[in-house]
């Protein structure tokens, strides 16, 4: 019988409204205290206070366990190092909550012997949800008693998928702005709704592909099983399944190669062919292009695995 993590889930809502009031009563304040950090990213008082909280309730609920959160760094548990660990990021989208776009939230995830088996993310200024644990699928709503399940798309070729990204220049600097530019080229549609907005949508069936060069571990842990557990499949562009590498690619399984093919980025190949231009070589040619295309956007249903 699969292990339950039923009890650890509903620990993360807790968690997870805990964190949608103290950040709520500091989104859009006028004094705002916001600093930066040595990689010049944003941190506010909201990140800290936050992260403080959550700590302070999994001390209590969940002493054995070690927790990694994003502002103060890792805390072993009375087990120590090993076994269970959280993993926090107390305000993902930083940027948008400073100056007052809606899209940030409250990222939430459990690790157990190195696999991600339960997360949360929760956008209180959207008004959204979603959490996922190993084995049940994922969800989300207001509550764990208010939801629906939801899955990835159907969506099987390119040319009819939506993709979804958090900005460009960092394709530049691990080298693969030119193959982007090409899968760009190639999808239907490009967003980009960033952050963890579009692995979320990428659950629900709404985004087909999500992609970012530079990430951390907090950015992706509870996103990783949410997408995964919605059917999807979620690796660094080295092909490692997790969330383990320093980058993410996440798509609902049927375009992961095809996407890899134009991202894929293997420390020990060495420096860019500046020679490639467009697209991966096809034996087969350049897809045909209609006026006229049928598209099949609908989700996968809810009992059939991908």
């Amino acid at each position: 019988m699969a292990h339950s993590y039923n009890d650890d889930l509903r620990l993360a809502h807790v968690l997870a409204d805990n964190a949608d009031n103290l950040s709520m009563e500091r989104f859009l304040a006028v004094d705002l205290q916001v600093d930066t950090k040595p990689d010049m990213t944003y941190v506010t008082e909201s990140d800290q206070a936050v992260e403080a909280a959550v700590r302070r309730t999994l001390k209590s609920a969940r002493g054995r366990d070690v927790v990694l959160g994003e502002e103060q760094g890792e805390d072993e548990g009375t087990n120590g190092p090993g076994g269970r660990r959280w993993i926090i990021d107390p305000i993902d989208g930083t940027s948008n909550f400073v100056r007052g776009v809606p899209v940030w939230a409250t990222l939430i995830a459990l690790e157990e012997d190195g696999e991600i088996v339960a997360g949360c993310v929760s956008a209180p200024a959207l008004g959204r949800r979603w959490w996922a644990s190993k084995g049940t699928g994922a969800f989300t709503g207001k509550s764990l008693m208010s939801s629906r399940q939801i899955q990835v798309s159907r969506v099987s070729d390119l040319e009819s998928a939506s993709l979804s990204y958090a900005s460009l220049g960092g394709w530049d600097v691990i080298g693969r702005g030119e193959a982007f530019a090409a899968l760009m080229r190639r999808c239907w549609r490009t967003r980009a709704y960033g952050d963890f907005w579009s692995y979320m949508l990428l659950a629900e069936g709404a985004v087909d592909i999500a992609a970012e060069p530079e990430l951390k571990i907090w950015d992706m842990a509870a996103l990783d099983v949410i997408v995964r557990e919605a059917g999807g499949t979620f690796t660094s562009l080295a092909g490692a399944p997790g969330p383990w590498g320093d980058n993410a690619l996440a798509t609902n399984t049927r375009l992961h190669d095809a996407a890899m093919a134009y991202l894929g980025h293997f420390p020990d190949q060495g420096p860019p062919d500046r020679s490639w231009t467009d697209e991966p070589e096809d034996e087969s040619g350049p897809p045909e292009r209609d006026n006229v295309r049928t598209f099949d956007f609908a989700r996968e249903p809810a009992d059939e695995s991908s």
